[in-house]
């Protein structure tokens, strides 16, 4: 006859879980915040993120962040200053688009 065991066992099923991480050294702890920053987000998010990268398990692929820390970065000064100097790239030179007449 089987043994049976004593552990209680949850069978029931969540859309989320919780999981409570020990064992983190204040470097790891330094190099989790450092990440989180440079991604805009939690800190939990950053974990999840990482786990699921680290498994294969990423979100959307094709999906980059490597330019997130620069997206919104401009002041309302900044972008009106950029937006005066490109405003010459919005005008549009007539001769440019008329046929020339020994292409025919």
């Amino acid at each position: 006859m089987q043994e049976q065991s004593h552990r209680a066992i949850n069978t029931r099923s969540t859309a989320a879980g919780a999981l409570a991480l020990r064992g983190i050294d204040p470097l790891l702890r330094s190099a989790l915040e450092a990440e989180a920053a440079r991604l805009g987000l939690s800190l939990n998010a950053t974990v999840l993120h990482i786990l699921r990268s680290a498994l294969g398990l990423t979100e959307i692929a094709g999906v980059h962040h490597d330019l997130d820390a620069l997206a919104g970065t401009w002041s309302r000064a900044e972008a009106e200053e950029f937006t005066r100097a490109i405003q010459h790239f919005e005008e549009v030179d007539p001769s440019m688009w008329t046929p020339d007449p020994g292409s025919s």
